[in-house]
């Protein structure tokens, strides 16, 4: 009886330890998935009433942004990766790194990874102060 208790205590034991790397795994399959950015700076811009914002913006594997737009113009420039560009009045383009790409203000896009690497960009942004950044597209 106490082999049995002392197996039954084991596999709990290691049935929650498998439950719980699981859940580890799982929440670092989550973040991964995530884009992230980087603030570089955000500052008022040599021209009155605007600021000027830069990012360095990492895209997982197979992850898209919403669609949305920005304020003014967004300027791209790919330092690894691949990145797929859908752009309102353009057709869908890719930009390798050392390549750059103006996005113009309000027009609705969305940035895509379909490649099996991070796409990681630096993303500089002039817009009026008080603005939002980024708004989603309606």
């Amino acid at each position: 009886m106490k082999r049995s208790a002392a197996f039954f205590v084991a596999v709990s034991f290691l049935s929650f330890q498998a439950v719980s790397l699981l859940d580890i795994g799982n929440a670092r399959a989550q973040q991964a998935s995530e884009i992230k950015r980087t603030p570089l700076f955000q500052q008022d811009s040599t021209i009155a009433g605007y600021q000027a914002i830069m990012n360095i913006v990492v895209i997982p594997p197979g992850v898209s942004e919403i669609k949305h737009t920005h304020p003014g113009p967004l300027s791209v420039y790919v330092l690894e990766g691949t990145l797929t560009l859908e752009h309102e009045g353009r057709p869908t383009a890719t930009y390798k790194a050392g390549e750059a790409v103006l996005i113009e203000t309000g027009k609705i896009h969305r940035g895509i990874n379909s490649g099996d690497l991070p796409v990681k960009i630096v993303a500089s942004l002039i817009s009026e102060n008080g603005k939002p950044p980024s708004a989603p597209a309606p």
